[in-house]
């Protein structure tokens, strides 16, 4: 009878901590997870507005899902390209229920494009990001900020300051110091190329005539097919993100040439800071990319608690072109940083 008993409370007490979890906890469904409670509703697209030391300025934002538990901002490359080419995460996020959001920075596209060259610095940047953070409710319990190329100098430079903002730092395809990139793409990257080819390429550089036809008749199908994008076609995603670069602040922080960086960031390096970041970091590298594969991996090793996730076919877009890998390596880090299994 005393078992007895025993066994009634103890099933009691579970029924009443199931329910009470349920209550706290409800599952998430098509309607919850896209309600925003905007009015009027604009498809999660929303303006935010951002202080800088030149005036205010609006940046676009694109939220998608409804997760308390986890918010990931896209930080697209460039600088000054836009998020058009990050809709790749549009299915994998949504399936996984993930609240994420698909954002221009200042200058982009679809956000303002102010003309005071100021404004086109690391440092302001970082403060941007920052009240991005701020406007969509994100902190340390939730907030993950996932950043490729230029997006993935800005991620590092964000942690280094706002890290106690962050749940779990993601770089895509960026190695930590910008002289060592111009290392490797002048002596392994031009190395891979047809002599006659890199001698014409260079005729063009030394004369700064960039906006000649041949320069990018020459870099596309052996450059940028090769370590940007190696699908045979390019997603539409990926030619209007393309279409719609701003080139002006492109030019000025990453520099006309595509053989390392030679604008206002062709001294940047902050290789020996990475061991400050102490958050979950995951360091993503590609057998093709523009950044070396192996400085992608000894970073990883760097950081306090960091991953390395490789990339086999993929090149400096390889959420597109090794998409498979890259995503189920993007979403497994997410959620093992959820649930505490990192």
């Amino acid at each position: 009878m005393k078992r007895l008993t025993q066994l009634v409370f103890i099933l009691t007490l579970f029924a009443v901590l199931f329910t009470a979890c349920q209550k706290e906890t409800p599952a998430t469904t098509s309607n919850t997870y896209f309600t925003y409670g905007e009015t009027p509703e604009a498809g999660g697209v929303k303006l935010i507005n951002i202080k800088t030391p030149v005036g205010d300025f609006k940046v676009w934002t694109k939220r998608f899902g409804n997760n308390p538990k986890i918010k990931v901002l896209l930080l697209h490359g460039g600088p000054a390209m836009t998020h058009e080419y990050m809709e790749c995460f549009e299915t994998f996020f949504q399936r996984e229920g993930f609240e994420f959001y698909e954002y221009d920075q200042l200058g982009s596209y679809y956000s303002d494009q102010p003309t005071d060259s100021s404004l086109w610095t690391t440092e302001r940047f970082v403060e941007e990001v920052e009240q991005v953070r701020q406007a969509i409710g994100a902190d340390s319990t939730n907030f993950y900020v996932l950043g490729n190329s230029w997006g993935g100098i800005l991620a590092m430079e964000y942690a280094l300051k706002y890290q106690q903002n962050i749940k779990g730092l993601l770089i895509a395809n960026m190695v930590a110091s910008a002289p060592e990139y111009g290392k490797y793409a002048e002596e392994v990257l031009a190395a891979q190329m047809k002599p006659e080819v890199l001698t014409e390429i260079r005729a063009i550089e030394a004369k700064k005539d960039f906006s000649n036809p041949r320069y990018m008749e020459l870099l596309l199908p052996n450059f940028y097919h090769e370590h940007i994008c190696r699908l045979k076609e390019w997603p539409d995603a990926l030619n209007r993100s393309l279409k719609h670069a701003n080139g002006t602040v492109y030019t000025m922080m990453q520099g006309p040439s595509e053989f390392g960086i030679s604008g206002r960031l062709a001294k940047w390096d902050i290789k020996d800071r990475l061991k400050e970041i102490s958050v979950p970091t995951l360091m993503i590298g590609a057998k093709h990319d523009t950044m070396d594969p192996k400085a992608m991996e000894e970073q990883s090793k760097m950081v306090q608690h960091g991953r390395y996730l490789y990339c086999p076919n993929g090149s400096h877009l390889a959420m597109w072109d090794d998409q498979q890998v890259f995503m189920n390596g993007v979403i497994s880090f997410i959620n093992d940083v959820n649930s505490g299994k990192f």
